[in-house]
């Protein structure tokens, strides 16, 4: 399946970008409420940018989904990038392998979340699923691309340009992408790695700091200027 790579020249006033949010549709809610409380004083458009990962593991996929498909806030345009659980649930969806992948790794808990049972065949679980929703998964773009940065899901295979980038290193990669200083000249925004806190260097920012499990869900703001600020909510 093909994933457009999303790439831009002009800088909107503001981009937010948010870590994996794998189902925690509260948390998300308050993450925007306090993303929309800042830009309050900053002109022009913002941008909202959900870097993958927006199913699974958490309680409530279909609402994610479902909240994410809503107009966005006024003032803001809305971005959402294709994650890894995303391609393992397209996979299982449509019939390739044996689907186990998916379901082991927090898929379970998305068909759960549309009062499905998992172990339904996977016909079964496609022909209840409301097809916006399977639009919305088709059509998920592989990274947002701006002078100077890269929004994505992973990372990327260092010592590569962005158009040579595998869909695989960009919505899986860790090592070598997070110890490795060869971006491009890129700062690269991403999820996908969790840890206690956001991680900035001075090549990547990682503002997955493990939702489902920690109820912290972060973000950060980028300006033109390149200037950043973090925001981490919980439960």
């Amino acid at each position: 399946m093909h994933h457009p790579r999303l790439g831009f020249h002009t800088w909107p006033a503001a981009i937010y970008a948010i870590g994996d949010v794998h189902g925690c549709l509260p948390q998300l809610r308050a993450l925007e409420a306090e993303i929309i409380r800042d830009a309050a004083g900053i002109e022009g458009e913002k941008w909202l940018v959900t870097l993958g990962d927006h199913i699974d593991r958490g309680p409530d996929s279909a609402g994610v989904i479902e909240y994410l498909l809503a107009p966005p806030p006024a003032g803001f345009r809305r971005f959402t990038l294709l994650g890894n659980h995303e391609a393992l649930a397209l996979d299982f969806l449509a019939g390739r392998g044996d689907g186990t992948d998916w379901l082991d790794e927090g898929g379970a808990e998305t068909v759960r979340s549309y009062g499905l049972d998992p172990g339904l065949p996977p016909e079964r679980i496609v022909a209840a699923l409301p097809e916006a929703h399977l639009t919305f998964l088709e059509t998920l773009p592989l990274y947002l691309s701006l002078p100077g940065w890269l929004f994505v899901h992973a990372g990327i295979r260092p010592g590569l340009p962005l158009s040579e980038q595998s869909e695989d290193d960009l919505i899986w990669i860790r090592q070598p992408f997070l110890t490795s200083q060869l971006t491009g000249g890129l700062r690269v925004v991403h999820g996908h790695t969790p840890g206690t806190d956001i991680v900035a260097t001075p090549h990547r920012i990682d503002v997955d700091t493990g939702c489902f499990a920690s109820g912290r869900l972060s973000a950060v703001r980028v300006t033109p200027d390149s200037r950043v600020h973090y925001f981490t909510i919980s439960a």
